[in-house]
């Protein structure tokens, strides 16, 4: 069983990257618990599917655990939700030994840990992600958050996880469209720092999208792998943990003015913002054409959408767009700051952009979309 470390002076921990881990989760936790009590938080889908074997690695390990399962989707992540998550935990008795079990997606993920990071002044947590996305990005790194009016993951906090336990298993029963969206986080590792890993995503990512465990356990390790080394170096994101976000800023603001719902679901978001980064790159003359063409032709091959899906009741408005963006949490003396490329694997903080050209390359890929 492979082992990624995440190290973080004395908040450092390990994730667990292999196949048949949930039964052994209640082992493996122990050690790690200021007392033997646990508060899972799951949704519907993935109890359905999955507590039963959770529980039962808890009992084994004489683990005691309370349980609260919440609907399933991004519109779970809200205040109204993170409320009534604080106020079951006041109800079961969670104190601050208790440690909180994010089983779930990146819904789950971060609700919980913004839940933990927040009760009593701040519990521990342990990361269970049961989606590509989670295992891959989400439940690494310490970002907790809900969504609120303002944007996505606009009220937060940074607390790190104790363990994570990505069990490669628990991917086989994720819908088609959610394991494909995760793909796209995976892409991302490959395009901000990697491109020997990029190549490898073309060679294998249909066998990975096909559900083959091998090459889905070599991306996850190596996508948590290659977290790890720049969250290690910059926790908090005053830094080079920024490039992480490739993508994600065109993506937050396509997601918002979705409606957070399944009209787009993150990953998608994703895919779309990193076709966008890379034509604003190519815009600003920092990177060829070639690049982007390669990009997008790899993510039209993997099944992920390189531009919005129609909205059911407007058009997509590029200004409305590049107005949620002048919210996101890279904006500073109220320049936005955009992650860019120089070429694949080669990506850069970049606060010297117009919003200007961000309109631009936006207005091309809607016209293209409408045509």
């Amino acid at each position: 069983m492979p082992h990624v470390r995440v190290s973080l002076g004395k908040r450092s921990y390990e994730i667990h990257v292999g196949t048949d881990l949930l039964q052994f989760a209640g082992t493996a936790m122990r050690p790690l618990l200021p007392q033997p009590r646990v508060f899972v938080v799951t949704d519907t889908n993935v109890a359905a599917h999955h507590l039963a074997t959770l529980e039962g690695s808890l009992e084994r390990a004489e683990i005691a655990h309370s349980v609260e399962v919440l609907p399933p989707g991004e519109s779970t992540k809200d205040f109204a939700h993170l409320e009534g998550l604080l106020d079951t935990m006041q109800d079961v008795g969670c104190e601050r030994g208790t440690t909180v079990v994010a089983f779930g997606g990146g819904v789950i993920g971060d609700l919980a840990g913004f839940a933990a990071a927040i009760y009593l002044r701040g519990v521990p947590y342990i990361q269970i992600p049961t989606t590509l996305l989670a295992q891959v990005d989400s439940s690494v790194g310490g970002k907790t958050a809900i969504d609120t009016r303002w944007g996505k993951n606009m009220v937060g906090s940074f607390h790190q996880p104790r363990l994570v336990i990505a069990d490669i298993d628990l991917l086989a029963t994720l819908p088609e469209r959610q394991l494909r969206a995760g793909y796209a986080e995976v892409v991302k590792y490959g395009l901000i720092n990697d491109p020997t890993f990029f190549y490898w995503l073309e060679t294998h990512g249909a066998a990975l999208l096909a559900g083959d465990k091998e090459a889905l356990s070599h991306a996850v390790y190596q996508s948590c792998l290659a977290k790890a080394l720049i969250v290690g170096e910059d926790e908090r994101e005053a830094g080079r943990r920024a490039l992480l976000n490739f993508g994600h800023t065109f993506a937050h603001a396509l997601e918002a003015e979705a409606g957070f719902g399944d009209l787009l679901l993150h990953g998608e978001a994703v895919s779309i913002g990193m076709v966008l980064a890379f034509a604003l790159s190519v815009r600003t003359g920092r990177c060829a054409p070639g690049d982007l063409e390669r990009v997008r032709r790899h993510l039209v091959a993997a099944g992920m959408p390189v531009r919005p899906p129609p909205l059911p009741d407007r058009a997509w408005d590029a200004n409305r767009i590049v107005a949620q963006m002048s919210s996101d949490k890279k904006v500073k003396d109220g320049r936005i700051g955009f992650v860019v490329a120089g070429g694949i694997g080669k990506a850069e903080l970049a606060r010297d952009i117009p919003a200007t050209e961000a309109l631009a390359v936006l207005r091309e890929m809607l016209d293209q979309a409408a045509a």
